[in-house]
Formats: structure tokens, C-alpha cells, sequence
């Protein structure tokens, strides 16, 4: 109780709200050797070319474990650096069952594997789990095809996928942010 006369106290601030995580997205494919890593860089190119690396988190996996450890086809790598993508650093990788607590974007290259994604998803995941080329404007496709058994042809078709869906995928996440 404060004297007569005196000044009250000042009432405390309030809490400056937590900042808000960054959203995670996670490219996803069969091997993570050919379509998820490039989905992977040429979106880590995109987000860094508008200054926003440090606002979207970024990986790949792959649902089956073949190449864990192993870096991208040589025909991906090739591809993507034509178009001015580096990709050689990143290595493959298997989807795990923490990914779904750490990725906000769960985004499947095709059908098949986005059935792995649904099927092994925990009951309480609260994220987006669909196909990446959702967010790819006009598409014709919703599947980026797997290049691994084809020409080198279809590792271009790939990267022209995924760069539509990539700009799409930014704008979606600026407008959620």
C-alpha cells in the first residue's frame, strides 16, 4: 500500500510476444538424389534472390533410405548448373519421424510418396502435407516426373517445375506470414 499522496507504481510492461518460427519446408521424394534436392536448392536460391533465407527454413528427404549420405545425381547437379543452381553440397537423407514435428510443409514430388507421407503422418500433425507442384500457377501436372531412368531431358523438365512451384510456395508462405 503506497502513502497518501504518493505516485501509484507503475504497472508493469507487458511481455514483448515471442517471435514467431520461421516456416519449415520439407521437399520430398523417393530417393533424395534427384528431384527433392533440386526442389530443395533452386528454392533456397529463389528465397535467398528475394532476402529471405533467413525467414523460411529449407530441406529434402527422400521415403526410401537407398542413398542416405550420397550426394545428388550427377544429371541433377549438371542440369541445375546450367541454370545457375548449385546443389553438389547437399546429401541424401531419409524421412524420419521427427520431420513431422519439425516441418510446418510436408511436399511430395508425387502421388506415391505423398501416400507414404499421409500413411505414416502421427494422428496430432498440424502442418500442410500435399503436393508441391500445388503451388506451381497454370501447371498441367501435379507430379514432377522421376527423371532417374530417363534422358537428361528430363532433368530440365524437372527444374522448370519446380522453379513455377517455388515462386508460387513464396507467395503462399509471405501471405500466411
Amino acid at each position: 500500500m503506497s502513502k497518501p499522496g504518493a505516485p501509484e507504481p507503475a504497472a508493469p510492461e507487458p511481455a514483448a510476444p515471442e517471435p514467431a518460427a520461421p516456416p519449415q519446408v520439407l521437399f520430398v521424394c523417393l530417393g533424395n538424389i534427384c528431384r527433392s534436392p533440386t526442389a530443395e536448392g533452386v528454392f533456397r536460391q529463389r528465397l535467398a534472390a528475394r532476402g529471405l533465407q533467413d525467414r523460411i527454413g529449407v530441406d529434402s528427404c527422400g521415403t526410401a533410405g537407398w542413398h542416405v549420405g550420397k550426394s545428388p545425381d550427377p544429371r541433377s547437379t549438371d542440369a541445375a548448373r546450367v541454370r545457375g543452381y548449385d546443389i553438389s553440397t547437399l546429401r541424401a537423407r531419409q524421412l524420419q519421424w521427427e520431420d513431422y514435428y519439425s516441418f510446418d510443409y510436408l511436399l511430395a514430388m508425387d502421388e506415391s510418396n505423398l501416400d507414404v507421407l499421409r500413411r505414416e503422418a502421427p494422428v496430432d500433425y498440424a502442418g500442410h502435407i500435399g503436393l508441391f507442384l500445388e503451388f506451381a500457377a497454370d501447371s498441367p501436372v501435379l507430379e514432377v516426373p522421376d527423371p532417374y531412368y530417363g534422358s537428361g531431358d528430363g532433368f530440365v523438365r524437372v527444374l522448370e517445375l519446380v522453379e513455377a512451384a517455388s515462386e508460387g510456395l513464396i507467395e503462399e508462405l509471405l501471405q500466411r506470414a
